[in-house]
């Protein structure tokens, strides 16, 4: 997560000891767990430890069950509505990059405090939270939205561009640099919330892509953009999404992660780029643990900030990473071994689904929040008390956050958005694994599973720095 104002902090009396040195073991295991800023002192009456247990057992079953059953369920896509599309790609990129300029503007030139500057709110709260968690319900909505295919378009046509410079050839490897970049500037650096630092980078950023893409073709988006990438891996397990084919599209709809099936194998780069988006939560939600602190000699009652720890959080990202696939594909190559079957390419697109899942539970505390003083901002952007989208004057408030009646909800939601996503990943993974896997070869990858289910609900529910 980005680093947090002092009202995003979860409050932190105590650390959890739901398991116990059997749950530091786990730690070792990377998986996708989301720690939301959840108040502990609320979170921990509750019996977390029977919610993990339940969920890893219900992980376990599944998959045993699924290897049982000799007729899994059918998952194929259904036409709901075709219709001519109502505005052009290009059109709609265009007037989003218009919105962006207006972004990097108000983010260099407005109010520094990041909790009232749109160029934070929108970034932080709409593209990366609110894009992201519509599109596994609907589809891509970043598609239409992104800033680059209508300047793109327009520059090429300018400079009666149509050939390529080969960039093809390099698969996703650059949306890995791209995103690993990122991923640094979010959980690492000191300033990813100031507004003038958040502006000067998305303009450099956006800067590098567009000439890229003037020099490609607009269609290199795809793969080389991380978070065309990113956004177009997570809405595959859309229940709903639009399959545009020239100036029609079509919506259709079908079980979660339908699409996946669809889908070709994944390359050796998009391995790497679906393992960084594991990894990358996985470690946002373990550095802010006692345990972490513990390791790196943090006091985690007296935390020093981002600038005494960037080179420990730095090394342990990176090794989180670099753990998380080699787990999984050591999980892949020892099914494969001990059962036939699992090619590594198509069984990665199961963990697709974690990376959603997860996601969608990592921010939700932060959705609840910020996202108050992003309709706050939107309401009255020059802070003159006017009312551009005609909401009465409200304030933001935390309080939800220590209210016993609400928070058990809220981390309901999260338990069954992370438990979900793994009945999904078995689910998908037993599709993908291929006809001539035997039983014994689900084996590894449902350990694997379990370990993820259990180390992610762990993170919900332990103690945290502030």
């Amino acid at each position: 997560m980005t680093q947090k104002p002092k009202s995003f902090d979860g409050f932190c009396p105590k650390f959890s000891k739901t398991l116990g040195v059997g749950g530091l073991a786990v730690l070792l295991t990377p998986g996708l767990a989301f720690a939301c800023a959840l108040p502990p002192s609320v979170i921990l009456t509750l019996p977390t430890g029977h919610y993990i247990t339940a969920a890893a057992l219900t992980v376990a079953l599944t998959a045993l069950m699924g290897v049982a059953a000799h007729r899994l369920p059918e998952m194929q896509p259904r036409l709901l509505h075709e219709r001519r599309n109502l505005l052009p790609l290009a059109l709609t990129s265009y007037l989003s990059f218009l919105a962006f300029l207006g972004l990097i503007f108000v983010g260099l030139y407005g109010e520094r405090d990041p909790m009232h500057n749109l160029m934070t709110l929108v970034f932080w709260t709409g593209v990366w939270i609110v894009v992201p968690l519509g599109s596994m319900l609907l589809g891509n909505l970043w598609r239409p939205l992104n800033p680059w295919t209508g300047p793109v378009r327009i520059a090429r046509t300018l400079l009666g561009r149509t050939g390529t410079i080969g960039l093809a050839r390099l698969g996703h490897w650059p949306a890995v640099l791209g995103y690993a970049g990122f991923v640094w500037f979010q959980m690492v650096s000191l300033y990813p919330d100031d507004p003038a630092v958040l502006a000067q980078v998305a303009l450099a950023y956006w800067g590098v892509i567009f000439a890229l893409a003037v020099l490609e073709g607009d269609d290199w988006l795809e793969q080389g953009e991380f978070l065309t990438l990113l956004f177009a891996l997570i809405a595959k397990v859309a229940p709903l999404w639009h399959d545009p084919a020239g100036d029609r599209t079509r919506l259709m709809r079908g079980w979660p992660g339908t699409q996946v099936l669809s889908m070709t194998p994944l390359s050796p780069s998009a391995m790497v780029f679906v393992s960084l988006a594991l990894a990358a939560l996985t470690f946002d939600g373990l550095a802010e643990t006692f345990w972490w602190q513990a390791l790196i000699g943090e006091n985690p009652l007296e935390p020093t900030g981002r600038s005494a720890v960037m080179w420990e959080n730095t090394v342990g990202l990176a090794a989180v990473w670099v753990l998380t696939l080699t787990l999984i594909l050591a999980a892949i190559a020892l099914g494969r071994k001990v059962g036939g079957g699992f090619a590594t390419g198509p069984v990665m697109l199961s963990f697709l689904a974690i990376a959603a899942g997860y996601h969608a539970a990592h921010y939700l505390v932060m959705l609840l929040t910020a996202g108050q003083y992003t309709l706050a901002a939107l309401n009255d952007p020059l802070m003159t008390g006017d009312s551009w989208l005609g909401l009465p004057p409200f304030f933001v408030s935390f309080g939800f956050l220590t209210d016993p009646s609400v928070m058990p909800v809220i981390y309901g939601l999260q338990f069954a958005a992370i438990l979900c996503a793994h009945l999904l990943a078995v689910l998908l993974g037993l599709k993908l694994a291929g006809q001539g896997a035997r039983p014994i070869a689900h084996l590894p990858m449902t350990i694997l599973m379990v370990a993820y289910t259990v180390l992610g609900l762990w993170l919900l529910s332990t103690a945290r720095t502030g």
